[in-house]
């Protein structure tokens, strides 16, 4: 249900356009692979109450739940297409998310990097900026069309495309610890941090290609758990949560 008071509502809104980065694994929940419908539902819900809110969503997610172009030559397979096979898993994603959306009644448009005009419009930022005119959610998919570059990277080039308040990353941690949280229960969590000590520290925070476009065009990062009921949500209500990398 959309807030009565669109003044109110505008008022509370720390984020009016924000770029959501999710990993291909996120989808696959406990197991190894594939898509968790559980996680799907879960996600489509959470995404649901950011867009009433009247909030412009772009979204891009990985594909290392069904392969990751990592290991294509550990496979045998050559980098290159390894990367384009990673393509092809993002689209496959983002195929089920827009589903999941569309059957929550949510309006959206499915953009992709590389020409699959049968199931996805070719990405131009103008229709893009057009499908956010029209309140609909806009899912990027097939990264960034070139091997070579990871869907943080994609992220991070959409972001300023489409001149996006924030990145907001989803984890499954609560945010960037100073060592792996998974392994450490004495880890230390940063509730903020620059990008220059995020790269002195050497802290995985994206790729560095990705890295480097938000540092050198002054676009910040939030990190935070996607696992955790309404942390979407209250991220775009300006509360604090997860660990905000900035100039």
């Amino acid at each position: 249900m959309q807030l009565n008071n669109g003044k109110m509502a505008e008022n509370k809104i720390k984020y009016k356009r924000v770029l959501l980065k999710l990993s291909g694994e996120s989808l696959s929940g406990d197991a190894n692979s594939g898509i968790d419908v559980n996680i799907l539902n879960y996600l489509t819900l959470e995404i649901k109450k950011v867009y009433e809110l009247g909030v412009d969503i772009g979204i891009v997610i990985g594909g290392g739940n069904i392969y990751r172009g990592l290991s294509a030559q550990a496979q045998g397979i050559d980098t290159v297409t390894g990367d384009y096979m990673g393509m092809l898993a993002t689209i496959i994603n983002s195929l089920a998310l827009q589903n999941s959306l569309e059957n929550a009644g949510i309006q959206t448009r499915l953009l992709s990097a590389i020409d699959i005009n049968k199931i996805a419009e070719p990405f131009l930022r103008r229709r893009a900026m057009r499908h956010f005119e029209k309140k609909r959610i806009v899912i990027f998919g097939a990264g960034t069309g070139n091997p070579f570059f990871t869907t943080d990277t994609a992220g991070a080039l959409r972001a300023l495309e489409i001149c996006a308040d924030v990145i907001l990353k989803g984890t499954r941690v609560d945010g960037i610890f100073d060592s792996d949280p998974e392994k450490n229960n004495n880890a230390k969590m940063y509730q903020s941090i620059s990008f220059s000590d995020a790269l002195n520290n050497n802290l995985k925070v994206m790729d560095m290609t990705a890295f480097a476009l938000c540092r050198e065009n002054n676009i910040p990062i939030i990190v935070f758990n996607m696992n955790k009921n309404d942390n979407f949500k209250n991220i775009v209500l300006g509360k604090k949560i997860g660990t905000f990398v900035h100039s």
